[in-house]
């Protein structure tokens, strides 16, 4: 009988939490981006109802029905793009690592990250750092690490002015061989007495949190060679720092 592999178990354990974290981490935007999808799909009713409406007059208008029904295709094809970006973002089961462009790695979530942020009034800028080298990585990984950072700015943010709340997602080079992704707000920043477990599982401010995406969105770094720190951020609120290797030498 074959022994159990105790690193293959750890392995499939640690992408199980991965996928329960990602999961997690869509069911948390869930709420921003049902009333995104309803844009669309409401669109879509009111031009169909047109259409009907046109079609039982005496002399339609050929050209307005032909109009409406682009902009049914248009919004048919807006909502149907939501829904694939969630799904590319929920279907991954193993480690797959890949030569990758940062930057188009981010532009790939940028989508979804702004529908779930102007949803709760919230301001996202992206400032991506121009010719950075590649990374070899687990795309969907890293996406859910930059996802799970992002929610937990957004959800700093709640108390906020709504005029106020501002996240910054910014790319660069930081020391030789290392490239960094900051997610950074302006909200109230982490409190003391959190920082010193702040990495640790089941450590959460939240009164309903589970005090595991950082935990594991740090493994997940770490299994890239890589790191997950945290700074406070200039006047106020948190920055969270990624670093990753670059692929190759320059």
């Amino acid at each position: 009988m074959t022994k159990p592999d105790p690193e293959a178990e750890i392995h499939q354990l640690q992408l199980r939490l991965a996928q329960v974290a990602r999961l997690a981490a869509i069911g948390e935007m869930s709420g921003g981006l049902a009333h995104e999808l309803n844009q669309p799909l409401t669109a879509v009713a009111n031009y169909a109802q047109a259409c009907d409406r046109m079609l039982g007059m005496p002399d339609p208008d050929i050209g307005e029905i032909r109009g409406a029904l682009k902009e049914i295709t248009a919004q048919a094809v807006r909502a149907g793009d939501i829904i694939h970006r969630l799904r590319t973002l929920a279907r991954h089961d193993r480690l797959d690592s890949e030569l990758t462009d940062l930057n188009a790695l981010l532009g790939e979530l940028t989508g979804l990250i702004q529908l779930d942020a102007r949803a709760h009034q919230v301001r996202c800028n992206f400032e991506l750092a121009a010719h950075l080298p590649p990374i070899s990585v687990d795309r969907a990984q890293i996406q859910q690490v930059i996802v799970s950072l992002v929610r937990n700015s957004i959800e700093a943010l709640a108390e906020a002015i709504a005029a106020t709340r501002e996240i910054s997602v910014r790319t660069r080079r930081s020391s030789p061989g290392t490239v960094e992704i900051v997610v950074c707000d302006n909200g109230p920043g982490v409190a003391a007495s959190i920082l010193p477990c702040l990495f640790d599982p089941f450590c959460s401010s939240k009164p309903h949190g589970t005090g595991l995406g950082l935990a594991i969105s740090r493994t997940i770094l770490r299994t890239h060679q890589g790191s997950l720190d945290y700074r406070p951020n200039t006047p106020r609120g948190a920055c969270f720092i990624v670093r990753l290797p670059i692929a190759a030498e320059e």
